[in-house]
Formats: structure tokens, C-alpha cells, sequence
């Protein structure tokens, strides 16, 4: 299909459900509907209650796959805040059973449910009534209220009397016209403090006076680029004649290439896999029992006055998933593509749809494997492809893009594309630490996006291990007379407190999560290696409240064992809360994680100094992990991909002589041309070997 084409939004069916993923799919309308039906009948959703989270609330993972166990009705879990008087409370409803499980008013001390959208237009409707701010702005000559805006965030309870108030923090910029990009027109210096329940400004900090960025970044308007259009690009166009070679059923459970797994989506993780396992030889078998971005935030690294408290917690604070895009094909997605949609429950708890928000498509990525043998003349090469199951989501000023990529060898990858446009301050002058300058007096701190994925291991089963795997150089010995051995250490990695890790690229360290109770054919333990990027972590003192709050972000890694309820590695309720929740609360048990069900949290991500080139739209910057299987397969695992066979590559072209080595390159087990690979055939040794 070409991007002219109109994309699939109804998947093919891929046959009958199991009762495991139809306890695991998305969200559907009628559950919604009824939840919210019974969240009214029992007076906990009113005309001034809004439904921060509802989402499903998943069934222990243990009886849920137990032998001949029946899926529980399913239950869903609503976060609920009532804006007149601040009152929130955690339900657990269950429509299948018509009633309410548990219903809990929160401590407001300890934390507060997700911002809600009313906020945001209800803390500039606030701001703009009061005369402290009114005379901040009037100092610097800003009197027009409809050109100014305020943007709210929710950072934290910083002093004592802040706890239990659900307080936004709030800058201000200037929109000169309805088109205008009020990014580039800052009002730095000036702070004000809005409590969105009694609905009173707390107070306006005036501390500096910064000149207002003039120079406009309205890059959306062809005006104002002022060039035309770069020449000479000619088309592009993806196509499958034949169609994906992936099917999806009602349920999301999707298949392709050996693969099979489990789409839903969620509206503070966004997508979320269950069930990720890859056939072998005819065995399907487990690899990550639940994947998803459980955490993301992004400090800012300026401790001036104004904007020391700056920073985001996309998925704890602002529910990242409810901002997915609806995708549009030939602009945000190329080629063959079938669309899900998210059907997500809005504030009021009605039925929220967001059309083709999840994009599914196969893509080429180049060389899988190819060598060409000098002894016995063969040539031989296999184009790779992989599984690419994306959204993308703008939160304020930032876009992100959320990549899953599965591919033929067996390996996962994550990558996370964030773009939009960088959030602006006034640049102070010449030399200022803190930020970079982007256009003539327009700053952009300096910051870093901080994201957690949360791998619920599963490698042929549940109980697995992890070692830490590190390059070393031996030392100049008896085994080592040259000095030029190098070996690997394996080190389990056996508490909690063990498993909290930093990478080491210079040590190309990594971490293998293994199954001991499962051998590969040369009798060691199947396992999959997570290879981390390495980039920076939090860059904040350990004493500062943004370490308290997003502790996780201090490691690359940590392990726990699994607990249906620890889902987020900052804490259920991120607004407001005062710090260590989540992580280091749990792991300071120092649980076992060793040959037991376990958590693997990862954090990764990028630390940003702007450049001018990324002003005013930023182009892509990437962030990631990947997964590959080691010692998993018993061999390469991709030695029956079809060549490829068209105008343009014609496997053996050139080698003559080739055919005369059959006999010995196929009993060596070395891949022949396509005829010869249709007719290869190969034999398991052991329960795990083989090709998928």
C-alpha cells in the first residue's frame, strides 16, 4: 500500500481469543459506560468530581496463568477528584458484577491523583483576575490579557504548608496573534503559585525583570519560513502488494514472523504488551510476560529562582497516554499500515475514542546477515525486517514517539523519538550555565528526559535470574603471558539492594536475564540480554526534591520481584507527593530477586543541551534499549528466511561454481541459495534448539 492508499483500521481476524488475553484487552466502551453508571449510582461521581485515571485494574499474573485457571470478572480502577473540595479517592469498580470493590479517600499528604484538564483552563482563568500578577505583567508593558498565556505545572509539595493543597506552578508567555507560537515570547521571571480547589492565587514572585523575546518561531506558517520548498526529492512509496504478512484479532493479539503478542493501551502507560513470545521449532515460546513505559519525567536544569522547581512527570502527573495523536497516514505513518484505535474514558467518565492512534506496520531494515566464502564460493545474503507498533503523544510543548520494534532475530527494541518545540526562558547573557540561547534573547534550559520501562520478565517461564555480564582485561600472567587476553565476568546479581545498577559502557556492561531451570543444547541457561544506551541518569543532588520524587531515574536499573500492585517506579499518586515512593520504597525490603518471578524497571533517556538547530521545531532525538536473545535459540535463529528473490538481486548471480558445493556448505550447516534453503531441513537436539 502506498501512502496515497486508504489504511486498514479494521484488523483481519487472527482466530478465536483465549480467555487470558480477553482479560488483558484494552478498555471497551460498554465497560466504561457501565463503570461509570455504578460510580454515579454510589454518589462517588458527581457534578464536581472529575475521573482523573480509569484504566484496567490487571489480575495477578499468578492465578491468572495458573493451570486450568478461569479469568476473574474483569475490574477496573478510577482515580477520582473532586475540584470543590480537593477529596480524591481510589476506587476499584467491577461492572460484570454491578458493584464497587473498595473504595479509599487518599490522604492528600501523601500524594494526589493525575492533573485533570479542567485545571489547565482553570488556572489561567484564575491568574488573569489577580492584581499582583496583573501589575507583574503591566511592568513589562504587557496589558493585552487575551495575548497572554499561562502554563501550569504541577511540581511537587516543596515547603510543609504545601501538602494536602493541589497547587500549580505557573509561567507566562505571550501570544501575539491566534497563529503565534507562544513559545518563543517568554515572560521570564515571574512565578505565581495557583491553588486549583480553593481557586485563589497563593502567590506572585516577581524576582527579575527579563527583556521579552521579540523574534517570532512561527515555523508553521510558510510565511514566515520565508524560502520554498527544498527541489529535487523525488517519491518514496512502500508497498505490499500482498498485503501485511501480520494478522491482529478483536483482542489485539498479534502475530507475525513467529511472533505472537498482545497490543493494549492504556492512559497513563500508553501501549502495553502482555503475553511477548517467539516460536521455535514449532514451541511458542515466553519471553516478557507485560512491557510499557511506566514513568517518564523531565528536570530542568536551571536553579535560578524563578524555575529551580521546574520539571514533568508525563505519565504520574499528566496521564501521558490520554495525549496519544490520531496518526495520518503518509504524514506520521508510511507504507502498508493497520491503525488501532484507543478507547479511553474521558473526565466525566464517558467514552473517549482516539481514532488510529496506534500504528502497526512492517518496515525493511537493511542486511540480517550476508557473507561470502572464499573457500567454497558461496554467496549468500537475507534483507532483514522487524514488527514496528508505535504512538506518538504531545504533552505541552513536547512530542513523542513510542517505537516497539520486533525483529526476525528474536530481539526487542524501544526507541523513543521526542521532537515539538523545547521549552523557552529569557537567556540571561553571554555565559549563562544554565541554558543555551536559540534566538536573539530566548533561551532553553538545559534538562533531561528520564523514561522508565517496565520489563515483567518471562524467559520460558517465571522463574528467571539476572547476572550483570562485564568486559574485562586479564591481568599478564601464566594464563596471560602477552597481556592480551580478554575475558567476560558474570556476576548475579541476588537482592534488591544488588540490583540497582548503573551501565558502564567502558566495561560494555550489560545484564542477562536467564532461566536456570531451562538449558539450551550446550547445557547453559537460555536466557535475553537487556543492552542499555548508557546515557546520563539523574543529574541531581541526593538531597534535592526532585531525587526524592524520581528516585528510579538515579539508576539504569533495578530488579524486584514481582508484586501485581508495584506499577509505577515513582508511586501510584506522583502529583504533589513528597518523595521515595515507588522504588525505593519497595526494594527496601532487599527482597530476593534471584531464580524467582521478576521486574526488570530500566531507565534511559537523553540529557539536553539545545542547540540553535533545534529551534524553533526540534527534529528527532532518540532514546532506547534493546533485548536480544543470548543463548536462547540453539543456533541463529533467522537460517530459514527466504532470500530474496526479485529484478533486482538474484541470489548465487555471478557464482557459476556455486551449485558444485552443495553437498558440503548444506552438511556443514551453512545457508545455500533460496532452492537449497526450501529444502534444508533441520533437527532439534534438545527442547529449545532450533530455528523460529
Amino acid at each position: 500500500m502506498t501512502d496515497t492508499a486508504v489504511p486498514r483500521t479494521v484488523p483481519a481476524s487472527a482466530g478465536a481469543a483465549s480467555p487470558v488475553a480477553a482479560a488483558l484487552g484494552s478498555l471497551r466502551a460498554e465497560e466504561i459506560e457501565a463503570s461509570r453508571a455504578i460510580l454515579v449510582r454510589e454518589r462517588l461521581l458527581g457534578e464536581n468530581t472529575h475521573v482523573s485515571y480509569f484504566g484496567l485494574l490487571e489480575q495477578d499474573k499468578r492465578s491468572l496463568l495458573a493451570p486450568g485457571a478461569v479469568p476473574e470478572a474483569r475490574r477496573f480502577r478510577a482515580m477520582l477528584v473532586d475540584l470543590s473540595s480537593g477529596a480524591s479517592h481510589d476506587v476499584v469498580v467491577c461492572p460484570a458484577e454491578d458493584r464497587i470493590v473498595s473504595a479509599v479517600e487518599l490522604d492528600l499528604a501523601d500524594g494526589q491523583v493525575p492533573v485533570v484538564l479542567a485545571e489547565f483552563g482553570l488556572v489561567e482563568e484564575i491568574v488573569h483576575q489577580d492584581e499582583r500578577w496583573l501589575a507583574a505583567m503591566a511592568k513589562r508593558g504587557l496589558t493585552d490579557l487575551s495575548t497572554l498565556r499561562v502554563n501550569p505545572l504541577s511540581a511537587g509539595a516543596l515547603a510543609p504548608d504545601e501538602q494536602g493543597r493541589r497547587i500549580q506552578r505557573c509561567f507566562t508567555f505571550v501570544q501575539k496573534t491566534p497563529d503565534d507560537l507562544g513559545w518563543a515570547h517568554p515572560v521570564d521571571g515571574v512565578t505565581v503559585m495557583v491553588d486549583v480547589v480553593t481557586r485563589e492565587v497563593l502567590d506572585v514572585i516577581d524576582y527579575v525583570e527579563l527583556p521579552v523575546p521579540q523574534e517570532d518561531g512561527n515555523f508553521h506558517l510558510p510565511e514566515w519560513v520565508g524560502r520554498p520548498d527544498r527541489q529535487g526529492l523525488k517519491p518514496i512509496e512502500i508497498t505490499q502488494p500482498e498485503g501485511p504478512s501480520f494478522t491482529i484479532d478483536d483482542d489485539g493479539v498479534l502475530s507475525w514472523a513467529g511472533w505472537n503478542l498482545q497490543v493494549s493501551f492504556d492512559q497513563r502507560e500508553g501501549l502495553v504488551f502482555h503475553n511477548i513470545s517467539i516460536d521455535d521449532a514449532g514451541v511458542q515460546r515466553p519471553v516478557v510476560y507485560r512491557a510499557s513505559i511506566a514513568e517518564m519525567m523531565v528536570p530542568y536544569g536551571d536553579p535560578s529562582p524563578q524555575r529551580w522547581f521546574q520539571n514533568f512527570f508525563d505519565c504520574g502527573e499528566y496521564l501521558l497516554g490520554g495525549f496519544a495523536n490520531s496518526l495520518e497516514l503518509g504524514c506520521d505513518c508510511v507504507g502498508d499500515i493497520t491503525y488501532l484505535d484507543a478507547t479511553l474514558a474521558d473526565n466525566a467518565g464517558n467514552v473517549r475514542v482516539i481514532p488510529q492512534a496506534i500504528c502497526i506496520h512492517e518496515e525493511d531494515t537493511g542486511i540480517l546477515w550476508k557473507h561470502f566464502d572464499n573457500w567454497n564460493g558461496s554467496s549468500d545474503s537475507r534483507r532483514n525486517r522487524r514488527l514496528v507498533v508505535s504512538f506518538f503523544v504531545t504533552v505541552g510543548n513536547y512530542d513523542y514517539g513510542f517505537y516497539w520494534y520486533f525483529s526476525l532475530d528474536g530481539s526487542i527494541e524501544l526507541e523513543v523519538k521526542a521532537t515539538g518545540v523545547v521549552f523557552t526562558s529569557a537567556y540571561p547573557g553571554d555565559g549563562y550555565l544554565y541554558a543555551s540561547e536559540l534566538a536573539p534573547g530566548l533561551g532553553a534550559p538545559y534538562h533531561q528526559h528520564l523514561f522508565s520501562a517496565r520489563l515483567d520478565m518471562m524467559v520460558d517461564g517465571q522463574d528467571n535470574a539476572v547476572d550483570e555480564l562485564e568486559a574485562v582485561l586479564v591481568p599478564r600472567g601464566e594464563s596471560n603471558p602477552t597481556g592480551t587476553g580478554i575475558t567476560q565476568t558474570v556476576t548475579r546479581l541476588h537482592t534488591e539492594s544488588e540490583a540497582q545498577r548503573l551501565a558502564d559502557n567502558a566495561k560494555n556492561r550489560v545484564w542477562l536475564v536467564s532461566n536456570p531451570g531451562v538449558k539450551n543444547r550446550l547445557g547453559g541457561s537460555v536466557g535475553y540480554v537487556l543492552f542499555p544506551e548508557g546515557k546520563p541518569v539523574l543529574l541531581a543532588d541526593e538531597q534535592s526534591d526532585i531525587y526524592a520524587r524520581a528516585t528510579y531515574a538515579a539508576k539504569h536499573l533495578w530488579v524486584t520481584p514481582y508484586e501485581p500492585n508495584e506499577l509505577y517506579p515513582a508511586g501510584d499518586f506522583v502529583n504533589m507527593h513528597p518523595g521515595w515512593a515507588g522504588l525505593p520504597a519497595w526494594t527496601a525490603a532487599d527482597r530476593s530477586v534471584g531464580d524467582t518471578d521478576i521486574v526488570l524497571w530500566h531507565t534511559f533517556g537523553l540529557t539536553h543541551f539545545p542547540r540553535i538547530e533545534d529551534w524553533p521545531i526540534m527534529p528527532v532525538d532518540s532514546a532506547g534499549f534493546v533485548l536480544k536473545p543470548h543463548g536462547f535459540f540453539g543456533r541463529n535463529p533467522t537460517l530459514d528466511i527466504p532470500a530474496t528473490v526479485s529484478d533486482h538481486c538474484t541470489p548465487g548471480a555471478g557464482h557459476a561454481h556455486h551449485e558444485q558445493h552443495e553437498p558440503e556448505h548444506a552438511a556443514a550447516g551453512h545457508e545455500g541459495t533460496h532452492e537449497q534453503h526450501e529444502h534444508h531441513e533441520h533437527h532439534d537436539n534438545s527442547d529449545h534448539e532450533g530455528q523460529h
